[in-house]
């Protein structure tokens, strides 16, 4: 862009601040001008932000040219801006700038002021949805794995290939930075490794000198600081999601999610996809759950960077809204979505002595059981119930199984009367309001029926299970409070299962509903499908329907696969 236009940009974004921040709407005429200038100063923005989107593809065919003609090379200049492409955890990347330099000036200090260091990722992109989520350093407790583990409870495999997870760490403290890389590592590796998961933090030579911020709106100096940074925070954020998928919803880290939300959002979308809007609303505390256009990232980062010092950004976005057009009309650009489909759940705020009890009223409760038929059993375990919560209850559906803390060699078993085929299992322990109560170093055992399958089994001559005692065999074990596997057919028909805990938890646990993904069941019942629609508080056995059906009042076609199902609960 040629120093004439760039002369122009500069002087309508500074006369347009100027009135948004010192004018008042007296008149009609100071009304018309001001949403005039506005109107001007959106289409120059967009205008510029196809030049820095042509811009960033020239630049990644560079890229690609320079790697097929010389893949010992490193570095690229462009804009004056070096990147350097390693094989290292802190790769990183850029991204365009709309303008940045304007509005912080001290980037011009140094060339990777702008430069993401990017701990974890795979580079993914090409997605529905981006989520976004910004942490920091935290005086009294962090939320932010629970919060990881709530966004991935229920989701399927299929979804978890259509989403991104950004954690930002707003942090320039690379020991801290890689301590929070190191625990999502730890909590989520298979997540990190398909690139679900990426973790970023900022150069360290983002963050302008904040020592001498105007006090505002009757704030302290620490909380103007405070909510400067976020403002910065956020902006960054934004600027590296634009290019990873085509809506970006903003998070916080100590919120949880409402199962299903992803299906939620992506209904919602299409459903106002062809009309004018600009975000989408899931949840109505602060920035949470806010759901923009990519494509919308560019310029609302410019009015956030310009304004940066001077309001909260939930302040500065209604602020766009306000320069976009009237009062009437913002609703129709601000799309707000009941029930909820994320809750704030931190206590201790990010700004040090802060306490904030926020609740969203729309987000209702969570689903922790559901109730549903199962075959007749002999129950039986290790593990004392409290109060009225037993297992019995539990597997008849009307209650759900509270139990203390699981000590090495505690189990649960079911005895079938009759013997079952068995094809699948998935146990999922942990719900959505208790992330990281898990079973750990938990076994899932079956007793097959044939007792020469067990003789087989016991001498090692069955190659996809190991003995364990008493005639069982171990198929699986909890790996992040999940245990999933198909059942090998050399085993048979069952005639039970169990689950053995080799170590003594250091908390209690639940274990919810979970199955076999890929499975649909083709049986119909006499009641509505939507009354039989999967929950996330159950744990479920499929089994085939070469016998008669328990339940005789359910009549099955030949082929057709009868469904078992227990419903345990470990808090």
């Amino acid at each position: 862009m040629r120093c004439y236009e760039r002369f122009l940009i500069l002087t309508v974004l500074l006369f347009g601040g100027f009135l948004l921040m010192f004018t008042s709407r007296q008149s009609t005429a100071d009304d018309n001008t001001f949403n005039h200038l506005h109107k001007v100063y959106w289409r120059l923005l967009k205008a510029e932000q196809r030049g820095e989107e042509l811009s960033y593809k020239l630049l990644l065919m560079l890229e690609k040219l320079k790697t097929v003609n010389n893949t010992g090379a490193n570095l690229t200049v462009f804009n004056s801006t070096r990147i350097s492409l390693s094989n290292s955890s802190t790769r990183r990347f850029l991204f365009p700038q709309p303008n940045a330099l304007l509005f912080l000036p001290h980037l011009k200090e140094n060339q990777d002021s702008l430069q993401p260091r990017v701990y974890l990722g795979q580079g993914r992109s090409g997605v529905s949805l981006v989520l976004g989520i910004p942490t920091v350093r935290r005086q009294k407790q962090s939320y932010l794995v629970n919060t990881v583990s709530s966004l991935l409870f229920d989701l399927t495999p299929k979804q978890k290939t259509d989403i991104i997870i950004i954690v930002f760490v707003a942090e320039t403290d690379s020991t801290f930075v890689k301590s929070i890389a190191n625990s999502i590592q730890e909590y989520f590796p298979d997540d990190v490794k398909s690139g679900l998961i990426e973790v970023i933090a900022p150069s360290p030579f983002y963050y302008p000198n904040m020592s001498n911020l105007k006090e505002t709106f009757g704030d302290s100096k620490e909380r103007v600081k405070w909510r400067t940074k976020q403002n910065l925070d956020y902006s960054y954020l934004m600027l590296y999601a634009q290019y990873k998928g085509t809506y970006y919803v903003q998070l916080e880290d100590d919120i949880v999610a409402k199962s299903g939300y992803t299906e939620s959002i992506k209904y919602h979308v299409s459903n106002v996809n062809r009309e004018q809007w600009l975000f989408l609303e899931f949840s109505q505390l602060g920035f949470i759950g806010k759901l923009f256009r990519a494509s919308d990232l560019p310029s609302i980062v410019e009015f956030f960077l310009m304004f940066h010092k001077d309001k909260p950004i939930d302040w500065l976005l209604d602020h766009i809204l306000f320069g976009k057009h009237c009062n009437k009309e913002k609703a129709k650009l601000k799309r707000t979505f009941k029930p909820s489909l994320f809750q704030h759940v931190g206590v201790h705020s990010s700004l040090p002595g802060k306490i904030q009890n926020l609740k969203d009223k729309d987000f209702g409760k969570q689903v922790l059981y559901k109730a549903h038929r199962n075959p007749p059993a002999e129950l039986s375990s290790s593990l004392k119930h409290y109060e009225s919560h037993s297992l019995d209850r539990a597997y008849q559906g009307i209650d759900f199984l509270w139990a203390f803390t699981p000590n090495q060699g505690d189990y649960i078993l079911i005895k079938f009367n009759t013997q079952q085929t068995v094809k699948r299992y998935r146990f999922r322990s942990g719900n959505i309001e208790a992330n990281g109560d898990k079973f750990y170093n938990t076994s899932v055992q079956v007793l097959p029926s044939d007792v020469s399958v067990r003789v087989r089994a016991e001498q090692g001559l069955l190659s996809c299970c190991k003995p364990s005692s008493d005639g069982f065999v171990i198929i699986g074990s909890f790996v992040n409070g999940i245990a999933e596997g198909a059942i090998d057919g050399a085993l048979g028909d069952l005639a039970a299962m169990r689950l053995v805990v080799h170590q003594t938890s250091e908390a209690w646990a639940v274990l919810s509903e979970a199955k076999d993904p890929s499975h649909r069941s083709s049986f119909k019942f006499n009641e509505p499908r939507r009354e039989r629609k999967a929950e996330v508080t159950a744990t479920r056995l499929f089994f085939s329907a070469q016998q008669r059906p328990w339940w005789s009042k359910h009549e099955f076609r030949n082929g057709d696969i009868n469904e078992a199902v227990f419903i345990l609960y470990f808090f």
